[in-house]
């Protein structure tokens, strides 16, 4: 594969899902090495309306642990997993629990489902508030090929009980692959070691494990990283810009940060993941950040939807906040995230550059566009990828990894592992403490100031 190939056409031709062999769910070691390469040829990443179902008799059990909108969909987003359960495994896909504590809103769902065209799927799928008392009734013939973990993220990624589950997904299915919803967690940021000490459990159990950062699954990002590869590029800057539309987004917990870890963390995880795809690890140490808060006179929002009085001073997210860091190969990153536009649509960039390369990705949660400019021409090519859907590329991935596709051993990766997950998590967290330091760094001189006065 060449770049000139991507320059003669800009949006691959989809190919076709080659016939796959499914061996035991026992894997070799070089077949789980091959799920942990750093990327994906673009020109493998098929649409979900130009692939075919996954052929055989067998049932596919999965399970699912969450009833909201991340599970089933809502009108606020493209999200929706069950949805592309069904397109990758169709018929065979049998889902035999739907775990959540709000078993209305569960049996709602369920209900959806069954009076659909997917009713195969869901018609004997019992519902629990808890992974304990699904285990404590399940049969030998319900046991999971996959467990799918779109819970919110207070109820996991920590060793205590009641918000442990990928623990406990350890403990009652060794074996049995997981899909992670992001970010890992919004617990304190002390509570980050044991995210790694359950990366590292889910590491030496080799249990399969795919964090849900569909970003890095985009034609165009695969188009951005063949293109450094290729060239034997170092990464010199990323810089990253996720201004969001406040004005839409009306859920009070999103607006307190004790409750959703703020923006930066429940938000801009994204492109704090996808910098750290392009640059490397982060030097934790090195990162600085400073914000423009509620308080302050360029702060002031007209358009929000809830009642910020309701929630304590302290606990107020920030309007902007802004950081830097070194990356452990000496390169520079950046990232900018705003509470700012009203209306709908965010606005969010990611550009990297690398000797004589310019790589620019635009809005890519919508309609995602690369800007190339590279060595020779001082004039931006454009690359379009319409009806992307990284959502059913990672879905689709795993599950070729699961069922152990050999017939192309380049086609099935794993680009978001638990651990680099848990890395991304600690870049948001060294962001939000940075800047709540500078905050009061400013503060603190505000006061010396006024008492020198």
């Amino acid at each position: 594969m060449s770049f000139s190939t991507f320059h003669m056409t800009p949006v691959d031709p989809p190919l076709g899902s080659p016939a796959a062999r499914r061996a035991s769910e026992r894997r070799t070691s070089d077949r789980r090495s091959s799920s942990r390469r750093s990327s994906i040829d673009p020109r493998k990443l098929v649409p979900m309306d130009k692939t075919t179902h996954l052929p055989g008799s067998d049932d596919f059990n999965v399970l699912f642990i969450g009833a909201g909108n991340i599970m089933f969909g809502s009108d606020e987003g493209p999200w929706n997993h069950s949805f592309r359960f069904e397109h990758k495994l169709g018929r065979r896909l049998k889902v035999v629990a739907l775990i959540d504590p709000a078993v209305e809103r569960a049996h709602a769902v369920l209900k959806k489902k069954c009076d659909s065209f997917v009713v195969s799927a869901y018609e004997n799928t019992r519902v629990y508030k808890t992974l304990d008392e699904f285990v404590k009734n399940m049969s030998p013939r319900d046991r999971p090929r996959a467990v799918v973990v779109g819970s919110p993220p207070m109820f996991r990624g920590t060793l205590k009980p009641g918000r442990d589950i990928e623990m406990q997904i350890l403990k009652h299915f060794p074996g049995v692959a997981m899909f992670v919803e992001k970010p890992i967690a919004t617990g304190p940021a002390h509570e980050i070691e044991e995210a790694f000490q359950i990366s590292k459990s889910i590491e030496d159990s080799k249990t399969i494990c795919s964090v849900g950062y569909m970003l890095r699954y985009l034609k165009a990002v695969q188009m951005m990283k063949s293109i450094l590869e290729e060239n034997n590029l170092t990464v010199m800057t990323t810089i990253a810009r996720y201004a969001c539309a406040y004005e839409a987004i009306a859920k009070p917990d999103w607006w307190d940060k004790s409750k959703s870890a703020g923006p930066v963390i429940e938000q801009g995880t994204h492109f704090c993941d996808l910098s750290r795809y392009f640059g490397g690890e982060v030097d934790i140490s090195s990162v600085v950040a400073h914000s423009l808060e509620f308080d302050e006179n360029a702060g002031q929002l007209t358009k929000m939807k809830i009642d910020e009085s309701k929630i304590p001073p302290e606990n107020r997210i920030p309007r902007v906040t802004s950081a830097t860091w070194k990356y452990d190969s000496g390169a520079v990153g950046s990232f900018v995230h705003a509470v700012a536009l009203q209306g709908t649509n965010y606005s969010c960039e990611l550009e990297v550059f690398a000797d004589g390369y310019q790589l620019k990705l635009v809005d890519p949660y919508v309609q995602p566009v690369l800007y190339v400019r590279k060595p020779g021409d001082d004039h931006e090519q454009t690359y379009r990828f319409p009806d992307d859907d990284p959502f059913f590329s990672e879905v689709s991935n795993l599950i070729d990894i699961i069922e152990d596709i050999e017939e192309d051993p380049e086609g099935a990766t794993i680009l978001s592992n638990y651990e680099d997950a848990v890395r991304s998590y600690e870049l948001t967290w060294a962001i939000r403490e940075a800047s709540e330091r500078s905050r009061a760094e400013r503060l603190a001189r505000s006061r010396e100031a006024a008492k020198a006065a």
